[in-house]
């Protein structure tokens, strides 16, 4: 299933809609003040329509084990499964909303089902807390937006590795300080961006390893007198296992967010170095790059301009998003352990931060697979200087010592009398010659399967078809 459908909130809470007489889940007999239940509230209508699937997914699982341990009969599992599965439905369809003067999503989905069933609707808050519900929503939603922006990522390595290979033996200047420095290829260029892309999934694996462990059952942080069993849930979620101490499991909030952060920002690191080597490649006084002309937009004045905006937009919003562990950090960095309204506000800078960087990666792997290369740049001569090591090197080869070499070749240049051979000899690993892109795919493959996508996968789809 398509799940970037429901994970983009596309339209705010229907004005002015009566919330069917519903009361809010704290309710306590005395209206609040309407300001301060603006100011409360803040987002998290919009917000949590993220989340909304995870909700109910959450609360299948949750109300599976209520049955188990006799907190509701079959027939009441039954029916609320039935509900469930059709909101799910409308949530897939665009339909769902969070409404006028309900909090949030788990209060509108409680709404629905007593709706629709009555008091049944309110027995599946038992032995939950919306603290450890939010809990389970963030990482259920988390942990399926992971596993689509490193399947992103691996569309990204996979056209670098192409590309490495297809112009492995163009070379290039490569630059130290911004001046010519000495013999680069495309291979090497592309293939480095290949090989950063790995790393960065090594730090999305870690993230994804401390996202998928269930704090359901923690309640408002302190565990429930009900009977629940938690390893029942965990296992129907998929999760690897749980948040064992309920007290851990929301001291949690905002430390998952600001680890998965640290790893969205790493992958964003590397995009945008990407984007700022093809803005400048591709500038004239470069000339090394060409940007598909379908892929650059234009002046209102000046007619000759073919602008890289894709790959400008993508370094501001690559930049942005390696703020992103800071933010968290300076809204969670004093807390105390247990549960604060603080930790809401994460909700609006984290939840929509994937979106940003898949749309990130999505344009980068369209250009990148499509991006022209300049086969003759070193028909230049200001790039002759760039193989005066190689000359260095050819001569201590010889026997001359490397400090003379060295010396005669600056003496040369100084001069004007350095000639370049334009050729390379690398052999070693890594090198012009020797690439290793087998060696740097086989790095990813490893990477790759300790995912283990597979038991989120399975257990999802398990899930949606319970009690049918």
């Amino acid at each position: 299933m398509d799940t970037t459908k429901q994970a983009k909130p596309t339209a705010s809470p229907r004005e002015g809609q009566a919330s069917g007489g519903a009361s809010k889940l704290w309710d306590k007999g005395y209206e609040i003040n309407r300001e301060i239940e603006r100011f409360t509230v803040g987002r998290d209508r919009e917000m949590d329509l993220y989340l909304a699937e995870a909700d109910v997914l959450g609360s299948m699982a949750h109300i599976t084990m209520l049955e188990s341990i006799g907190l509701l009969t079959a027939s009441e599992l039954q029916a609320l499964l039935s509900e469930l599965r059709h909101i799910l439905t409308e949530i897939h369809d665009g339909d769902f909303r969070i409404e006028e003067g309900i909090e949030d999503v788990h209060s509108e989905v409680e709404l629905l089902l007593t709706r629709r069933l009555g008091d049944m609707g309110k027995k599946i808050h038992s032995g939950r807390s919306r603290n450890d519900q939010v809990l389970v929503d963030l990482k259920l939603f988390t942990r399926r937006q992971l596993k689509m922006v490193a399947e992103d990522v691996r569309t990204l390595f996979d056209h670098l590795q192409r590309q490495s290979e297809r112009y492995r033996d163009v070379l290039m200047p490569g630059y130290t300080h911004l001046q010519v420095a000495m013999p680069s290829s495309f291979g090497l260029w592309f293939g480095a961006y290949a090989e950063s892309l790995v790393d960065d999934l090594m730090f999305l694996q870690a993230a994804y390893r401390m996202t998928n462990r269930n704090p359901l059952g923690s309640a408002a942080g302190y565990g429930s007198s009900f009977p629940l069993r938690r390893q029942m849930t965990t296992d129907l979620l998929g999760f690897d296992s749980m948040d064992y101490n309920v007290v851990y499991a929301q001291m949690g909030r905002g430390k998952m967010e600001r680890n998965v952060a640290f790893a969205l920002a790493s992958i964003a690191g590397t995009v945008s170095k990407l984007a700022f080597d093809a803005c400048l490649f591709n500038s004239q006084n470069f000339g090394f790059v060409r940007l598909p002309k379908e892929c650059t937009t234009g002046s209102s004045i000046m007619p000759h301009k073919k602008n890289p905006d894709v790959f400008e937009l993508t370094r501001a919003r690559c930049n942005k998003l390696q703020a992103l562990p800071q933010q968290i950090m300076l809204i969670m960095n004093n807390l105390p352990s247990g549960y604060f309204r603080d930790l809401q506000i994460i909700k609006e800078v984290f939840l929509p931060a994937f979106d940003e960087l898949r749309d990130c990666l999505r344009m980068t792997s369209y250009i990148v697979e499509r991006i022209e290369v300049n086969e003759h740049i070193l028909s230049d001569p200001r790039y002759d200087l760039m193989f005066s090591v190689e000359e260095v090197n050819r001569l201590a080869t010889e026997g001359m010592p490397f400090r003379d070499a060295y010396k005669k070749v600056g003496m040369d240049i100084e001069a004007g009398r350095f000639t370049p051979r334009k050729e390379v000899h690398h052999t070693h690993e890594g090198s012009i010659g020797n690439l290793c892109n087998k060696e740097i795919h086989a790095l990813m493959e490893q990477v790759w399967s300790g995912f283990n996508f597979h038991r989120m996968e399975e257990a999802e789809k398990q899930l949606r078809g319970i009690g049918e």
